[in-house]
């Protein structure tokens, strides 16, 4: 039976062979590895890694493919897990963890964020995504995609653009040009937040309101003498400082609380 592609949890299946066969050449299976793939739709990446590995998770939100998958594979090598992404606890699979997908451009964002939060458990990550996700995901300061989303993966995550994938590789074709990324999570990061999720906040409070200074957006963290203490211009914008600094201006708020 055909599929038919579901609007509402953003659909588009890869079909292009060439572009198939680059993504697992980037992702390098191997056999013993364990490793999940997210949103499996009709088996466009599923299949060829289960050419190489003895047993593969996925999970999987749409009822109807959850279906097919149980139907076209061997349950002995494949664990379907009936979910929605932004919920399942990818911990309970164990370490170290392979995660691979085609995310749903429509919740990229967010899983991006959950997925951070097994950082420890991970070993590596390979998406495709909306290519102007990945643009911003990879971005330097003082660039225009540089923003919230580039600073906190790249806490996380050491990331490369690794693929462009035009409009014509899925069915049907999306609107928007796609690309492959490759997260590795940091191993002996050079910069560690006493409060990870004070961090969050400084780094959404700065870019807030992108066009201000940082000593309108930060005010309610930072003082002209904290400013000057970490040797940080409050003139500049979020956009022109990089990750070690809102981990330096987190850990100075951090140390500052009573």
């Amino acid at each position: 039976m055909k599929h038919i592609p579901r609007k509402r949890f953003g659909q588009h299946f890869l079909t292009d062979r060439q572009v198939i066969a680059d993504i697992i050449a980037a992702i390098r299976p191997q056999p013993d590895d364990l490793m999940v793939e997210i949103g499996p739709g009709l088996g466009a990446i599923t299949k060829p890694l289960l050419q190489t590995l003895r047993h593969l998770h996925v999970v999987e939100i749409d009822r109807d493919i959850v279906v097919r998958l149980h139907q076209d594979y061997d349950p002995k090598r494949i664990n379907v897990h009936a979910c929605d992404a932004l919920k399942f606890d990818f911990a309970s699979l164990g370490s170290p963890l392979r995660v691979v997908g085609n995310l749903p451009y429509n919740i990229s964002t967010p899983l991006l964020f959950h997925l951070a939060s097994f950082a420890a458990q991970i070993e590596d990550m390979h998406f495709m995504l909306q290519k102007e996700v990945v643009e911003r995901m990879v971005a330097e300061p003082s660039t225009s995609a540089y923003g919230r989303l580039s600073v906190m993966l790249q806490y996380f995550f050491v990331m490369d653009n690794l693929l462009h994938v035009p409009p014509q590789a899925f069915s049907p074709p999306p609107k928007v040009e796609s690309a492959v990324v490759r997260m590795l999570p940091w191993r002996g990061r050079p910069f560690q937040a006493q409060d990870e999720t004070l961090l969050k906040k400084v780094v959404a409070a700065a870019f807030a309101m992108r066009r201000k200074t940082l000593r309108n957006t930060l005010h309610a963290y930072l003082k002209g003498p904290d400013f000057e203490r970490l040797g940080i211009d409050a003139g500049l914008r979020a956009e022109n400082i990089g990750v070690a600094d809102f981990v330096r201006i987190a850990n100075h708020c951090h140390e500052k609380q009573p």
